[in-house]
């Protein structure tokens, strides 16, 4: 079944994106949630008409998202948890605390587009993170975990 997308899915696709899954999961997940609609003829016409009229405001954004992106380039964060005499750490490290320590250095950068390449951070050493700004524009940042 096609159907569009009102808003990001992850793992699937990006607001107004033509895609196909299978019918149970559009009839009975994503239609009733309101992530999606049907894509009828009618429907991929008003789509194609709001994506043109959209283009010039998704242009900036990707621009300010560029320029977001060269500034946080060379970015190294160093981020202190609490560890044992062995380097491992009590809990985890995660991106709430890579986002604190981006707005410490003066960028507000949401917690729920950066994602941690490595699935959890239980040991003090350098790993590598990932925030994406626009659909298009990603950036890594290295981080070091050091004891407290």
């Amino acid at each position: 079944m096609e159907i569009i997308l009102k808003q990001d899915i992850q793992n699937l696709g990006n607001k107004d994106e033509i895609v196909k899954v299978k019918n149970g999961y559009a009839r009975n997940y994503l239609i009733p949630q309101g992530f999606a609609i049907t894509a009828t003829e009618s429907a991929k016409k008003v789509l194609a008409e709001n994506i043109k009229q959209r283009a010039h405001k998704e242009a900036k954004i990707k621009a300010d998202a560029e320029v977001i992106a060269n500034k946080l380039e060379g970015v190294k964060l160093t981020i202190g948890a609490k560890t044992s005499s062995t380097g491992k750490i009590f809990g985890s490290v995660n991106t709430i605390q890579i986002a604190q320590a981006l707005s410490e250095k003066g960028f507000e950068i949401d917690r729920r587009i950066i994602s941690i390449q490595d699935d959890q951070v239980k040991e003090i050493g350098s790993y590598t993170a990932e925030i994406k700004l626009h659909r298009e524009v990603k950036v890594k940042i290295d981080f070091e975990v050091v004891a407290e």
